[in-house]
């Protein structure tokens, strides 16, 4: 589903204009966005949460070349869907 598509989908089901759902759909994330920045979890019930995860320096390997690099720690955000939607989906 693109963003345009999305847009439509939360302007039908929650009976909005495409304008409003556009910008709920925009606070929704930016708000999510600045939690995750902040090394907040993020849970919504039925869902899941969405989490920072830190991922330790290791050392990889360049496939080009096949020489060894160091990968330095860095921070990512993983997601857990919730048992629900792991139900839907079966």
């Amino acid at each position: 589903m693109k963003s345009n598509e999305f847009v439509d989908a939360v302007s039908a089901e929650g009976r909005l204009t495409k304008t409003q759902a556009n910008e709920a759909i925009h606070a929704v994330f930016t708000a999510m966005a600045k939690a995750l920045v902040a090394n907040e979890k993020v849970s919504i019930t039925g869902f899941g949460i969405f989490d920072v995860k830190v991922k330790p320096a290791h050392t990889g390997i360049n496939p080009a070349t096949k020489e060894k690099i160091e990968i330095p720690e860095r921070k990512a955000v993983v997601f857990k869907a919730a048992k629900n939607l792991k139900d839907s989906l079966n």
